[in-house]
């Protein structure tokens, strides 16, 4: 019987996933030359050709197919045993890595520490702020347990192999004005055709979704302020020099008094309510997948905007 490496075995699976020997070496935390020698180890151990040259590069054999179907087996079916084996402890325990964009950090995350705290204080939690195609990478080399990625409206993601999503929220997306100037008090939507408009870039989902909807309303942004960060964004709305679409749930953490305190809202009449929707994912392998929570935002004609109070925040809240 072969003494196989799970370690070899999951370099050869990498391999097969990544293409090449440096990107395993940098999914692993290896040097290319000790992940070219744990392969040649493996090579010897199996009695079997995996990788064939093809000029500077190595491709896998059928022999080496074969191997990384099976691997691909033993490496889920061990997470599976470690899963089993952590919920048969009497207390949650151990270190849960955590990648998230801005949004769910600013505004779910400190009450989920707060209680997993109380709740599971032997459980570690780390968290990383990046955005969800760079974590897909990490989800599959392991590096993170779970991610949180935003998705936008008419924007499907294409579902990947070994990975399971579950909705957790739907966050409108609202307009933010200034609580003066020309830009304070359109009547459409239309009427902002002119104005300076704070948007996340364009080669971004938030942004290309976002200039998107303003054609589809029947102009083309004049986009002042190229920016990925919400809280520049509001802070631009508050001092009077942009108008800008914003996550309600950063919407809520930069009200409160010292967030956009100047800030109206409109009604543009039009029937969609645009939202974001925050997804997690993990590794099917991994742990149960969380259940959907799904929060009910109620019924709105139009835009998920109101007016805000005059002796509040006026950061636009969802009706």
């Amino acid at each position: 019987m072969i003494g196989w490496s799970l370690v070899r075995l999951r370099m050869l699976s990498e391999l097969h996933r990544l293409g090449t020997l440096a990107e395993v070496a940098r999914s692993m935390s290896y040097s290319p030359s000790a992940v070219s020698q744990q392969l040649a180890q493996l090579e010897r151990e199996s009695g079997t050709t995996l990788l064939e040259r093809v000029g500077r590069r190595v491709r896998l054999t059928d022999a080496a197919l074969i191997l990384v179907e099976h691997a691909d087996a033993v490496l889920e079916r061990l997470e599976r045993a470690e899963s089993h084996l952590a919920h048969a402890r009497p207390e949650t325990a151990g270190t849960l890595h955590v990648a998230s964009f801005q949004t769910p950090l600013l505004s779910i995350a400190p009450p989920a520490l707060s209680l997993l705290a109380e709740r599971h204080p032997a459980l570690r939690i780390t968290i990383t702020q990046q955005e969800l195609a760079p974590s897909f990478e990490g989800l599959l080399t392991r590096e993170f347990d779970l991610i949180l990625g935003e998705e936008f409206p008419g924007v499907h993601e294409e579902l990947r192999p070994g990975v399971d999503r579950a909705h957790l929220v739907s966050d409108p997306l609202l307009l933010v004005l200034p609580r003066e100037g020309p830009w304070s008090r359109p009547a459409r939507l239309t009427d902002l055709a002119a104005a300076p408009w704070a948007l996340d870039l364009a080669d971004t989902p938030a942004g290309a979704w976002a200039r998107s909807a303003l054609r589809t309303a029947g102009f083309e942004p004049e986009v002042r302020f190229d920016s990925p960060d919400p809280l520049l964004q509001a802070h631009l709305v508050r001092s009077g020099h942009a108008v800008a679409l914003i996550p309600s749930l950063i919407a809520a953490r930069t009200s409160g008094g010292r967030g956009c305190g100047g800030s109206r809202g409109t009604r543009d009449g039009r029937s969609t309510r645009p939202s974001e929707r925050v997804a997690a994912r993990i590794r099917r392998s991994g742990r149960s997948a969380p259940r959907s929570r799904r929060r009910r935002w109620p019924r709105a004609h139009g835009w998920p905007i109101r007016r805000s109070r005059p002796d509040r925040s006026g950061i636009l809240t969802s009706r």
